[in-house]
């Protein structure tokens, strides 16, 4: 009882998946979703155009071509993804894209780059918010870095089980007030340095023109590409929107391109103005400091008040650095519930919790994050290099696809200009990770590619496992479920205080080989046979109303099933059906109703037994009547499983 009190207190109140109000409670509007899923791009304007400008070194006047092609690509990916939410209202983003428009394998690299992708999306915000928050303090408790870390990251992760729209709510105020005073800071110091702003771009060629006559074209090229691609985590978390377009107000679409809208702006002016403050204030790294702090204090002076907002400025940078590791608590149990729907990872992934949130996902990404976070003792610049590969992976498998649909699909009248902007948009997120992968290869690119290829195998293993057992469940339909006669017979009578059989149904053959079991072991002991059954509303069943009342309908079939073959045998029969994210405490729930009324009952149940058995089953099984019999010993209630060997 202390346990339940306590877990409601930490994570709040249990939500019903079935409440009229409870989707449209959740559903985030266009501010919201660019609080919650756009905090990671914009806060990568902290370290971004920081990374890219460092690579410049004494060659500063390249940066108004870096922030000048920042931006572009900025809009141009943004463009890109307004698409993807418009094909897909569903959600699903870059992983359902590439599924469906080029190929199942396409879609799973591409969602396994994103799951490692988010994984260190939380490491990075959360060690570059720790790097931010200690560039105001004594070199001497820098020790200290790595704790505030991993509690940032816990209590980030604690704050997303009470659900999304609950995070964000908190979140709300530090995000804008960042906004708000680097809108202010980025404006003053460029007008500051108005009479210089004027003949900048004149300036950055004449010196660009020197510089190649002295290196060549070719070296002051690959100089501006190379900070370019190492500053490219600043566009991160633009495919966040359309991965989560079901958790979006009505309407989604429109909700959707709004939040992409702020999102893009908010980001290029941000990651371009910073790059652009560098070049003007002449910033030259301090130990200690980040490039951030460095120029807002040349801007912001020496004085009492400069100071104050200094540190505020720093407070709010690190506060959102902190909060962009959301977009990875957000999407990534999404991403891993795509793909478990599909049979890539254990089916566990696309089950909800209380509040309706992703807690097996959520667990996994906090945790991995955490992993990182020790092993690279949360060293920015090595994580940024692991960082910023994957989403480029998927990024030019989204585009890709949508310029093959474009291509394929010419109805439209407009169909045209929609392919020249997603193959162009693809060939630029090409170009910049091919640039990427070139220039962080032997830095540690390597290490990402080798854990997202290893992901990918391991799903591939999740695969075969699953389509293994989905065919010989497939072939026990067949064997065990004859074609009832299109005559609904009449359902006879139950006694309710004669010895009653209640047997949990989970799927046809399943339910089917525990009724022929206990007819067979107890010929003749029972007179009323009473099925149970939940609809397990999962993240693929919450996405809207057709989906619910699709498990509906695939629920009570199955059922009707039972109850019709009951009733040809001459058996008393009756069901029982309920929906909740919970099938432990949901069957639970049931099994008190229904011994209410059959007070003599004993519950039966399958168990699927492999004849491999390893650690690989046990963990893409969720062992629901192993659970069960101990929830029903706790309560004094018999149950019986009955291995089905697969």
């Amino acid at each position: 009882m202390m346990f339940s009190r306590m877990r409601r207190f930490l994570f709040g109140t249990p939500l019903n998946p079935l409440g009229i109000n409870t989707r449209q409670h959740i559903a985030l509007i266009a501010l919201f979703a660019w609080v919650g899923l756009g905090a990671d791009a914009l806060s990568s304007s902290c370290y971004g155009p920081e990374q890219a400008y460092l690579v410049l070194g004494d060659n500063s006047h390249l940066a108004v071509f870096v922030a000048a092609i920042t931006i572009v690509t900025i809009f141009i990916i943004a463009m890109g993804y307004n698409r993807v939410i418009e094909l897909f209202p569903s959600g699903g983003g870059g992983y359902k894209v590439a599924t469906k428009l080029l190929h199942p394998y396409v879609g799973l690299i591409s969602g396994a780059a994103l799951i490692v992708d988010y994984v260190l999306t939380i490491s990075v915000s959360i060690a570059s918010g720790a790097d931010a928050f200690f560039s105001f303090l004594p070199l001497s408790f820098s020790h200290y870095k790595l704790y505030i870390e991993a509690a940032a990251l816990l209590l980030m992760l604690a704050l997303n089980m009470r659900g999304m729209k609950e995070t964000i709510k908190i979140l709300l105020p530090i995000f804008l007030g960042f906004v708000v005073i680097h809108f202010i800071l980025i404006l003053y110091g460029i007008a500051a340095h108005s009479k210089a702003l004027k003949i900048v771009i004149p300036n950055a060629m004449h010196e660009s023109y020197q510089l190649a006559q002295a290196v060549g074209w070719l070296a002051v090229i690959a100089l501006t590409l190379r900070a370019y691609s190492l500053g490219a985590g600043t566009y991160t978390g633009l495919e966040a929107i359309s991965n989560n377009v079901q958790r979006l107000a009505e309407p989604r679409i429109k909700t959707g391109k709004r939040a992409m809208l702020y999102m893009s702006i908010s980001l290029s002016f941000t990651a371009g103005g910073i790059l652009l403050l560098y070049m003007l204030w002449a910033v030259k790294p301090v130990e200690g400091q980040t490039l951030n702090a460095v120029v807002f204090h040349s801007i912001l002076g020496d004085s009492s008040l400069g100071q104050a907002i200094l540190i505020l400025t720093l407070q709010l940078e690190a506060a959102l650095l902190f909060i962009a590791a959301n977009t990875g608590f957000v999407d990534g149990p999404n991403v891993l519930a795509n793909m478990a729907f599909d049979g890539w990872l254990p089916n566990r992934f696309r089950h909800l919790s209380s509040r309706l949130a992703v807690q097996n996902g959520l667990m996994l990404m906090g945790l991995g994050a955490l992993a990182i976070l020790f092993l690279t003792n949360g060293n920015v610049s090595f994580l940024v290099v692991l960082y910023s590969i994957n989403v480029f992976i998927t990024f030019t498998l989204s585009l890709l696809s949508l310029s093959v649909y474009w291509a394929t699909h010419r109805e439209s009248a407009s169909w045209l200009g929609h392919f020249i902007l997603s193959a162009f948009a693809c060939l630029t997120t090409f170009s910049i990770l091919c640039i990427t992968i070139f220039f962080k290869f032997t830095a540690g690119g390597w290490l990402t590619l080798i854990i997202t290829s290893s992901l990918v195998g391991f799903c591939l293993l999740i695969k075969r496992h699953y389509q293994y057992v989905a065919s010989k469940l497939k072939r026990l339909d067949e064997a065990l479920c004859p074609k009832l006669a299109e005559a609904t017979m009449p359902m006879l009578p139950t006694h309710p205080n004669e010895k009653t059989a209640v047997v949990f149904v989970s799927g046809l053959s399943m339910g089917m080989h525990t009724l022929l079991a206990l007819l067979r072991f107890f010929p003749e002991q029972f007179k009323n046979f009473v099925f149970l059954r939940v609809g397990v509303v999962d993240t693929e069943s919450f996405r809207g109303q057709a989906e619910m009342e699709e498990l509906n309908r695939e629920s009570q079939a199955v059922l009707n099933y039972f109850i019709n073959f009951c009733a040809q045998q001459g058996l008393p029969a009756e069901a029982y059906m309920v929906f909740g994210t919970d099938i432990i405490e949901s069957l639970l729930t049931l099994t008190k109703e229904v011994s209410q009324k059959y007070p003599d009952a004993i519950f039966f149940a399958s168990e699927l037994i492999f004849a491999n058995d390893n650690m690989l089953t046990r963990f893409l099984h969720n062992h629901t009547a192993l659970l069960l019999q101990q929830g029903l010993h706790m309560e004094g209630k018999e149950l019986v499983i009955i291995p089905m060997q697969i």
